[in-house]
């Protein structure tokens, strides 16, 4: 989920509001403070009101998880620790990345380790080279995987020969989520567990309808759904990013609201892209649902 601003403080009543449509259209659960989330740029103080804003909005069936990568180990503990105690369900814990020449298997195995060892809620490995220049490799993952509090992972980019991979070296129980729209159906087909995606923000009933068609073997259906929701999917991603996406879910009925510095509002053109496909694949979609 993105999150929220009201004259740049955290706004707990938008947030409350977009949980509960979100609720309501089938998702299996909300994750928080990602790199949608605006993580980076939310304190600590901040991350733990938007945490209990979410829990407070969010059925105690469904799922909170909470984004808590920090670059040091030491930070990551505790930031796992502070959204255990404000109801998160499990973290999500990025790659630290700024030490890039020493991001090795080996500093990753001792990193997470020493996360789940400390981490009160199980821990799921978050994994967007794109982003962060680091990649966790099939045989880090293997490794991890076999600690108990590691139950699984969340690869955002398109190479799909690598998502397969990690599928292949992690046992059946553990969760290897999609982290892309563009690439959501092939990668059911090759064993994500689910999805965590940008997309769900603005359209989740949609995105929910091609993980359902993709498990009850409707392939046809799955495949055309896949098609029709790309092009929005990239223009929400790639194309205009967290700006754009928060301008989709103004559009689509959500809060979204502006960026924090240093990021801008989408402009003008950009919102103009987003409500023509928007509403293009709004009428579309129908047919799947």
């Amino acid at each position: 989920m993105v999150t929220p601003f009201d004259n740049d403080d955290i706004d707990v009543r938008a947030i409350g509001a977009n949980v509960e449509k979100w609720a309501r259209a089938g998702v299996g659960g909300v994750v928080a403070l990602g790199s949608n989330g605006e993580a980076p740029l939310i304190d600590d103080s901040e991350s733990d009101r938007v945490l209990e804003a979410v829990r407070d909005a969010l059925p105690s069936k469904l799922l909170l998880i909470a984004g808590a990568g920090r670059e040091s180990t030491r930070a990551t503990i505790a930031a796992a620790t502070r959204a255990a105690h404000c109801g998160a369900d499990a973290v999500l814990v990025r790659t630290p990345s700024y030490f890039k020449s020493r991001m090795t298997a080996d500093a990753f195995l001792r990193h997470y380790t020493a996360v789940a060892d400390a981490s009160p809620v199980p821990v799921l490995l978050y994994n967007y080279p794109a982003l962060t220049g680091v990649n966790l490799t099939p045989d880090a993952v293997s490794r991890l995987a076999q600690h108990p509090n590691v139950v699984g992972m969340k690869e955002t980019g398109v190479d799909t020969a690598q998502f397969a991979a990690f599928v292949a070296s992690v046992p059946a129980s553990f969760a290897v989520i999609a982290g892309s729209a563009l690439v959501f159906y092939p990668w059911l087909c090759v064993g994500a567990t689910g999805g965590i995606l940008a997309l769900a923000c603005v359209l989740p009933e949609a995105c929910v309808a091609l993980h359902e068609h993709a498990l009850a073997g409707r392939h046809p259906a799955a495949r055309a759904l896949q098609q029709e929701l790309t092009p929005l999917a990239r223009l929400v991603t790639t194309t205009h990013g967290v700006p754009g996406l928060k301008a989709a879910m103004d559009l689509a009925g959500y809060i979204g609201g502006v960026p924090r510095s240093p990021l801008a509002p989408a402009s003008a053109a950009a919102i103009d892209e987003i409500r023509a496909e928007l509403n293009r694949v709004r009428r579309v979609c129908e047919q799947y649902a």
